[in-house]
């Protein structure tokens, strides 16, 4: 129904009204279906995604935001939520000041956008490495209307002038292990290696740098929500212990029962 509704230029619930009436199939359908048997991303082919409650415009060079991912998004905006109301995972944010957030690997721009959307009071900024894929959350910003500060750049080193002051660090950074082959052709054919590999055998090189980067902007106090991959349920919230930096580490299970994402709050 989505490709009948992308050949159409409409929406899906005026092609369930067409297909009641019994109106013959859209041209270029044919085309639209042979290419998702090929596998291609559906998103591709309809150039947009769903983010909570974002349409975002996707296509190649830029990772398609997963669902799993809305628990890393979720996450943050409960924490801000709760903040706010002077309760919650942490330490309220500075009184009469707005939360700062960032979001390190941002991608389309679905997790910087997202909060935004929910928590409009705070301050958003993003940070991605690939030019292409920084484009693309650009356009995303741009389309929803939403005041997020989106700079192209290696989340390793990134937001020098935030350092210290940052409420809420969100990251979903690449973590497959180098040598591992994604299942699914959607994935391993279509999304961009940098948005995928973490590399090392394990994954967790990049996940790690950008948490150390994390703890770097983070306030005391201060709040890290990052994805993993369901194999890493153990060995991520293990690897941030070593450090010294975090307290109150905890995993999070997805939907589907997997473990997804780490919390971590900034230790003083």
């Amino acid at each position: 129904m989505a490709l009948a509704a992308c050949a159409l230029k409409t929406t899906t619930s005026q092609v369930h009204k067409l297909m009641i009436m019994g109106a013959p199939a859209p041209e270029g359908l044919d085309d639209l279906v042979a290419e998702r048997a090929r596998r291609v991303p559906l998103q591709h082919l309809t150039g947009k995604a769903g983010f909570r409650r974002l349409e975002l415009s996707v296509g190649p060079g830029v990772f398609v935001p997963r669902f799993e991912t809305e628990l890393v998004a979720g996450l943050a905006i409960m924490y801000l939520r709760a903040a706010g109301d002077g309760a919650g995972l942490g330490p309220r944010p500075s009184p009469g000041l707005p939360a700062v957030v960032v979001d390190l690997c941002a991608g389309s721009g679905a997790i910087a956008l997202a909060i935004k959307d929910e928590v409009p009071a705070a301050e958003v900024h993003g940070v991605e490495l690939s030019e292409v894929a920084h484009a693309w959350a650009i356009r995303n910003r741009d389309d929803l209307g939403l005041d997020v500060d989106i700079r192209l750049g290696d989340a390793t080193r990134a937001f020098s002038d935030l350092e210290a002051g940052v409420d809420v660090v969100v990251s979903n950074p690449p973590y497959i292990p180098v040598g591992a082959v994604p299942n699914d052709p959607e994935v391993r054919d279509h999304d961009p290696e940098v948005a995928l590999y973490g590399g090392s055998c394990d994954g967790l090189r990049i996940p790690l740098e950008v948490a150390a980067r994390a703890g770097v902007l983070l306030r005391p106090g201060g709040l890290l929500v990052m994805e993993h991959a369901d194999v890493q349920g153990d060995s991520v919230p293990a690897a941030l212990r070593t450090t010294g930096l975090w307290q109150g580490i905890q995993d999070h299970e997805d939907l589907n029962g997997r473990p997804r994402a780490v919390t971590a709050v900034r230790a003083r």
